[in-house]
C-alpha cells in the first residue's frame, strides 16, 4: 500500500473532523493500527485540530471576580451614604411662653381708688410639638431594593457574558473544522491535478485489465511509465474484497512476479488513481486478493484481473 498516496488523500483530516461513514471511519483505524505512518499522521492532525482550537479559545478576564465584588461593595457603600444623608436632624428648642399685660379692672365702690387690684392669669398653653416621622424602616426597605437589584445586575450581567463565551467558542470550532475542510479540499485538488497530468502524459503506457473467471465482471488499468519506473493504477470496477483481505497489484517481468504494492479501499471502491511502487520492467500485471499488508508471493486461486502491456 502506498501510504504516502493514502495520507495525501484527504480522509485522515476528514476522519479527524467526524465526517467520514462508519464504515469509513473503520477503514481508517484498521490501516491506522498497521502502517505506523499513518497513525502518526492521524494523531499529528488531531493534535493539530486540538491546538488551532485552544490558541483561540477566549479566557475570562483575570479581574471578572474581583468587578463583580466591587459593583456590590460599591452599592452598599451609596445606600450607607444614603442613610446619612436622611439621618433627622435634632428638634429646635420650644419657644419659652411670655407673660401678657394686665388690663387693669374697674375698682369696686369699696374700694379706694388709688389701690388698683391686679388678677393674674394662668400662663398660655404650651405649643403641640409635632414628633417627626421615623425612617429606619423606609431606609432599611430602599437598602434591601438597591441590594437585589445590584445582585440581579450582576447576575444578568455573568449570564451573557457565560452565553457570550460559549458562542465564541463555538464559532472558533467551527473556525477550525472549516480550515481542516479546506486543508483537505486543497489537498484532493492537487492530487487531482496530478492524476490530470498522469493521464495526459504520453509517456504512460495504458494496460487494461480484464477479469478473469473468477470475477468476469472485474476491469481496471494500470499506467506505466517505462522511462520513470512509475505506476499509477485506476479501478474501473472490483469486488468488494472479503473481511480481512485486500488487493495487491503484481507487475510480471519475464513471468516472474513483483510485488507493485496494494490498493487502498478508496482506490478498490475507483475514487481516483493510485500510484504504486515503482516497477524496472514488466511485460504484464495483475491482481490478486491477499491477506491485510500484501503476500509476498501471489494467491493465483484469488487473481481478479490480468492484462499484458
Amino acid at each position: 500500500m502506498d501510504t504516502q498516496q493514502y495520507i495525501e488523500s484527504g480522509i485522515l483530516e476528514e476522519y479527524a473532523l467526524g465526517i467520514l461513514s462508519e464504515s469509513e471511519r473503520s477503514e481508517v483505524e484498521r490501516l491506522a493500527v498497521i502502517h505506523p505512518e499513518i497513525r502518526h499522521e492521524l494523531d499529528a492532525i488531531i493534535i493539530g485540530l486540538d491546538a488551532y482550537a485552544e490558541a483561540h479559545s477566549l479566557t475570562p478576564p483575570a479581574d471578572m471576580r474581583e468587578r463583580v465584588l466591587a459593583g456590590w461593595q460599591q452599592a452598599i457603600h451609596e445606600q450607607n451614604s444614603e442613610k446619612n444623608a436622611n439621618e433627622v436632624l435634632p428638634r429646635p428648642a420650644a419657644p419659652t411662653p411670655t407673660s401678657q399685660p394686665v388690663a387693669a379692672t374697674p375698682s369696686p365702690a369699696n374700694t379706694p381708688a388709688s389701690a388698683p387690684v391686679v388678677r393674674p392669669i394662668s400662663s398660655a398653653p404650651e405649643p403641640v410639638q409635632t414628633q417627626a416621622p421615623a425612617r429606619g424602616v423606609n431606609w432599611l426597605m430602599a437598602a434591601s431594593v438597591a441590594l437585589l437589584l445590584s445582585l440581579g445586575g450582576n447576575y444578568v450581567l455573568y449570564n451573557r457574558w457565560q452565553h457570550t463565551q460559549s458562542e465564541l467558542f463555538a464559532v472558533q470550532n467551527e473556525q477550525a473544522r472549516f480550515a481542516a475542510t479546506q486543508q483537505a479540499s486543497q489537498k484532493l485538488v492537487t492530487t487531482q491535478r496530478q492524476e490530470l497530468a498522469v493521464l495526459r502524459d504520453e509517456q504512460f503506457r495504458h494496460v487494461t485489465l480484464a477479469g478473469t473467471p473468477a470475477a468476469p465482471t472485474a476491469k481496471a488499468r494500470v499506467l506505466y511509465n517505462p522511462t520513470t519506473r512509475a505506476v499509477y493504477v485506476d479501478v474501473r470496477s472490483l469486488p468488494t474484497p472479503p473481511a480481512g483481505k485486500q488487493y495487491q497489484l503484481w507487475a510480471l517481468d519475464k513471468g516472474k512476479p513483483v510485488d507493485a504494492g496494494v490498493l487502498a479501499a478508496t482506490t478498490a471502491a475507483g475514487e481516483g488513481l493510485q500510484q504504486m511502487k515503482d516497477i524496472a520492467s514488466a511485460q504484464a500485471f495483475a491482481m490478486t486478493v491477499e491477506n491485510v499488508g500484501g503476500s509476498p508471493t501471489p494467491t493465483l486461486s484469488t487473481m481478479t484481473v490480468v492484462g499484458n502491456i
